[in-house]
């Protein structure tokens, strides 16, 4: 081979060495190359245990109101020695009436409770019939009574615990004691009576509203902001070798912000928090891990 040939070769040589340098040093800069596509924040959809709730609103009614009279006609109030919002026991006395004939008899309570209402006034007449001297709250036992859809009725039972919250008392106990066997027609409702369970005073006719834990779902939980509505069903968002796949789910119960999905995506799947229809199908996306106590 001549001089000539040789330096021809050795440059071909050369140059495709310097080629393939530069073609792996392009290789190794696109792999480093950050992926393309927005910013997505996402989590991974975890297991998480939600409460199936009734909620039932409504009024506190007295569960049993006694009447007290007099006996007999002709009788004028002499002392009242009980007023409205106490507490009596039985045979305690409420009253003294003066007699036409000279003397007094005495109003006691029939049973322990709690007085709701009074029309004694001193120097009044009181009768045997029309208005009540006093009523009692029979053992100062109260009920919560309101109005549920016929689908939740099916799910209560008598002695269900519930929390109710009660204008003007706050939160107190209590247990579902009685539910309609019949419902209005029209409204396709159902009356449920839930006996209050506390010490506090309570003002008939108040309104309350119970909440009754049913049952427990466990499964999996994402966030409500994860979840799309629209004409190709529910579905949620999920990051898959960096890029957007729309998974058509089933939701269930919700609580606290989040929903629980009965279907369409596993444990442990990169979900979109904040899902939106600027995310298509496909779309190449940059996944930022949210922190596990910012969900």
């Amino acid at each position: 081979m001549s001089r000539s040939a040789r330096d021809t070769l050795a440059a071909l040589v050369v140059g495709t060495a310097l080629g393939l340098a530069a073609s792996g040093a392009f290789a190794a800069d696109e792999a480093d190359a950050p992926p393309k596509g927005a910013a997505v924040t996402v989590l991974k959809a975890a297991k998480s245990c939600f409460g199936n709730i009734v909620e039932v609103s409504g009024i506190v009614i007295a569960r049993e109101e006694t009447q007290v009279r007099p006996e007999r006609f002709g009788l004028k109030v002499a002392e009242i020695l009980a007023d409205a919002g106490d507490t009596v026991t039985a045979g305690q006395t409420l009253a003294r009436l003066a007699l036409p004939e000279g003397g007094s008899v005495q109003v006691q309570a029939p049973i322990a409770g709690v007085i709701s209402a009074t029309t004694a006034a001193v120097g009044a007449m009181a009768s045997g019939k029309g208005e009540a001297l006093f009523s009692i709250i029979a053992r100062g036992e109260f009920d919560l009574v309101g109005l549920v859809p016929t689908r939740d009725i099916a799910k209560l039972q008598v002695n269900q615990a519930a929390r109710i919250k009660v204008i003007g008392a706050g939160e107190v106990d209590g247990k579902v004691r009685r539910l309609s066997t019949t419902v209005e027609p029209n409204s396709q409702l159902g009356q449920v009576f839930i006996g209050v369970t506390t010490n506090r005073k309570l003002l008939v006719n108040s309104s309350g509203r119970a909440q009754i834990k049913t049952g427990q779902s466990c499964g999996i939980a994402v966030p409500l902001t994860a979840i799309l509505y629209g004409n190709a069903g529910t579905v949620v968002q999920v990051v898959k070798r960096q890029r957007v796949e729309t998974r058509r789910v089933e939701t269930g119960l919700m609580s606290a912000g989040q929903v629980e999905i009965r279907d369409g995506i596993a444990e442990g799947d990169i979900v979109v928090a904040r899902a939106g229809a600027l995310l298509r199908e496909g779309d190449p996306v940059r996944p930022v891990m949210v922190a596990a106590d910012a969900k």
